[in-house]
């Protein structure tokens, strides 16, 4: 072939393949962002209260399983670590002695470490096998402040008919029930505080165990 003829390829088609690139590209990049867990900045309360079960238990093994067949969960919960269950906070009482979980935090799955005290938020399938993911609150109970672990066994379930609402500019809100979340205090807030509801049906902040 002569040196030249890329050169004497028509405009049109060189073009045409630069085009049908610039179109792929932004395809790609929504799907290796489909791979990746994004999980919307929320409060433990909002977790908690929305979670069907609220637990504390030790992880006690690991074990890779097969997919459960269940359309809720899309097959992703192949992760079974055997727990022992010390309370209850929340959900049906039933003997929770596992969790299931995916297996990378790609698809939200949750790492849990062997002998390792957690509170761990989740919900049911239609199995009743217990799911949880980066999107719960799953925390080591050792890490979690006072007021979470208050607030998880009492100050949270008082605050679930109040609405948390991120802050990220004046003015923001606009319900009588509601707690604002201001940015600048977003780790504070997150560790300390509980939006309980009041006698009057109103809400606000509390860092005391009402």
């Amino acid at each position: 072939m002569p040196q030249n003829s890329y050169n004497s390829l028509p405009a049109v088609f060189t073009m045409k393949g630069l085009v049908l690139v610039l179109l792929l590209l932004p395809l790609l990049g929504l799907q290796e962002g489909a791979r990746a867990c994004s999980c919307p900045q929320t409060h433990p309360q909002e977790t908690f209260c929305r979670a069907q079960v609220g637990i504390r238990a030790v992880v006690l093994g690991r074990t890779e399983v097969r997919p459960i067949d269940d359309l809720t969960d899309f097959g992703f919960n192949n992760v079974k670590y055997d727990i022992k269950l010390i309370k209850l906070f929340k959900g049906p009482k039933k003997n929770y002695n596992a969790v299931y979980t995916a297996s990378n935090s790609a698809a939200c799955g949750v790492n849990l470490i062997n002998g390792t005290e957690y509170f761990m938020s989740g919900r049911l399938d239609f199995h009743g096998f217990l799911q949880v993911g980066l999107c719960g609150f799953v925390r080591p109970w050792e890490d979690m402040s006072f007021m979470q672990k208050k607030g998880v066994s009492q100050t949270y379930k008082t605050g679930c008919n109040c609405k948390i609402t991120n802050c990220y500019s004046i003015p923001c809100g606009s319900s009588f029930a509601e707690c604002l979340w201001p940015d600048f205090l977003m780790f504070t807030v997150f560790r300390n505080f509980a939006c309980v509801e009041k006698s009057d049906g109103s809400c606000a902040w509390s860092s005391w165990i009402v």
